[in-house]
């Protein structure tokens, strides 16, 4: 780990807290934390008063204060978290209030509305609403009342099941239940926010993609590239992005983000490249990616991506360039200070520790394949990141789900890249969409051949994904491993890896040991 030296203060930082964090999701009383915290800022008071007399003994002291006080904050987040998503509802028939905070989606029997309540509790619920007319009519922001008696989620019981007790409380969500058309009404009032108006564009985004008259499944599959939604999915267009390795692509993630990014950079490169103008760019560059942020509903790869390239953006307004791991951490850091119970999202787990994987691994991989050639470099750069990408996620795929894509590496060589094409492709339509109003012949042409280029790329990824996917032996199934398993894996990628840039006898021992550990407890179970 000498690639982590000299990237002290966050990663230092992120310890306290992911420690607070674990602590209070096991531990209940909430007395000692108090005592812990102010032990925290006495030592940091303490170590104020000493420097001034003579500040090399006690320079511990301000370190260690600020690690108990980071570690209280987190207990406190946590704590406050849990009691926001536990279930404390009234046994009886309630009326309550609240509005829309999401795009409805239409189920079989109803429709599906998370609804942020106001009176008489300030939680998250799941309501599925009687369908008719005026259920369909319903947008993110409207207010509604209803009256009814709130239900806790509940798991199906089986083994190895999908906790989606856990998961709905970690998205923030208390309870849900099923109300009758004659138990709700709109109070006519309209929510006003960014994260409101978010929705909106989104909604509008949506509108825009179903009057290209795309096939279901390209017009499914551009909604969930660009905005994240996936409720128009298919299970069988799920299932054959899971199989051939690529389901990354469905979820707005870094990448989606990053090529977000250069094409708000390249818009307002007009602004230059230094002084004054140069740092409004940086500024309008957040701003337009903390809006797509919030269009996309905010899941965690993305609000990743947007901390660490808003810190990037100030980095390069201060005149600092690249990401490192104290990036990582920092946005980490953020996050968890934010929302605490992210640290048990499986989704928050596998992109940071997939962007760390590229980080360590994506160096030394690209150095034991050294390119001149520009267009065969940014090959190798592709692959190398995918394989830094999967070895930083696959025990994690194992442990959580039991499956691994075979063909990963051959899928992402091409997926990436279409998926790519079809991100730059798509926003030439907006402006030419408008443009229509004009009635030019030659615009209503170009808009015609550049919807006929989004749908033949899209063609072309969705026949590749079926593709992968119809290959023998194209995932591998029921490889369930433990928690030490996992540690076992991990440890053994990094010390092999270790091992291969500096032959060291201590690195393939330590290597040779977590794989035989590995062996031994797969063996006993």
């Amino acid at each position: 780990m000498n690639a982590l030296r000299g990237k002290i203060p966050f990663f230092y930082l992120l310890l306290p807290v992911v420690a607070g964090i674990l602590t209070a999701s096991q531990v209940h009383a909430f007395s000692c934390f108090f005592w812990i915290g102010l032990a925290g800022i006495g030592a940091m008071l303490l170590a104020i008063v000493f420097s001034s007399f003579n500040p090399y003994p006690f320079r511990w002291l301000f370190g260690a204060g600020t690690m108990l006080f980071l570690f209280f904050i987190a207990t406190v987040s946590c704590r406050l978290w849990e009691e926001h998503t536990e279930f404390s509802f009234p046994p009886e028939q309630t009326t309550y209030m609240g509005y829309v905070s999401d795009i409805p989606q239409e189920k079989p029997k109803s429709m599906a509305c998370n609804i942020a309540v106001s009176v008489p509790v300030r939680k998250n619920v799941v309501l599925y609403l009687q369908k008719n007319a005026e259920a369909r009519s319903l947008s993110p922001g409207e207010e509604i009342v209803f009256s009814c008696t709130m239900q806790p989620f509940r798991n199906l019981g089986n083994p190895d099941d999908f906790d989606y007790v856990r998961y709905m409380q970690i998205n923030g969500f208390s309870g849900s239940s099923y109300i009758p058309e004659t138990h709700w009404k709109k109070t006519g009032r309209q929510k006003q926010g960014i994260a409101v108006l978010a929705q909106h564009i989104r909604l509008g985004i949506l509108g825009f993609y179903r009057s290209l008259e795309l096939s279901p499944d390209a017009y499914a599959f551009i909604s969930a590239l660009t905005l994240g939604y996936k409720a128009l999915l298919t299970d069988d267009l799920q299932e054959a992005f899971r199989v051939s390795g690529t389901a990354h692509v469905l979820a707005v993630s870094g990448l989606h983000v990053g090529i977000i990014y250069v094409i708000f950079n390249l818009f307002f490169s007009f602004l230059g490249t230094s002084g004054r103008k140069y740092r409004m760019r940086q500024w309008a560059v957040i701003a337009m990616l903390w809006l797509y942020v919030f269009v996309t509903g905010l899941p965690m790869p993305v609000v990743r991506a947007g901390v660490m390239l808003t810190i990037y953006c100030v980095g390069k307004i201060c005149r600092r360039k690249g990401f490192n791991y104290n990036t990582l951490a920092a946005t980490a850091f953020l996050m968890l200070i934010v929302h605490p119970s992210g640290l048990f999202d499986v989704g928050f787990q596998m992109s940071f520790a997939s962007v760390f994987a590229i980080l360590f691994f994506q160096p030394k991989l690209n150095a034991l394949f050294p390119v001149e050639n520009r267009f065969k470099r940014s090959v190798r750069n592709l692959a190398t990141i995918s394989l830094a990408a999967q070895l930083g996620v696959f025990p994690l795929v194992l442990y959580y789900f039991g499956t691994f894509p075979t063909y990963f590496f051959l899928a992402n060589l091409v997926i990436v890249p279409l998926t790519t094409l079809i991100t730059y492709a798509v926003f030439p339509l907006i402006p030419l969409f408008f443009c229509l109003q004009w009635h030019i012949p030659f615009f209503d042409r170009l808009f015609t051949v550049c919807t006929h280029i989004v749908q033949a790329l899209i063609d072309g990824t969705l026949q590749s994904v079926y593709w992968v996917e119809s290959l023998p032996l194209s995932q591998l199934s029921g490889v369930h491993i433990s928690f030490v398993q996992v540690f076992c894996l991990y440890v053994f990628i990094l010390m092999i890896t270790s091992f291969f840039i500096r032959p060291r006898a201590r690195s393939a021992f330590i290597a040779l040991s977590a794989a035989l550990i590995f062996l031994l407890s797969r063996y006993m179970m």
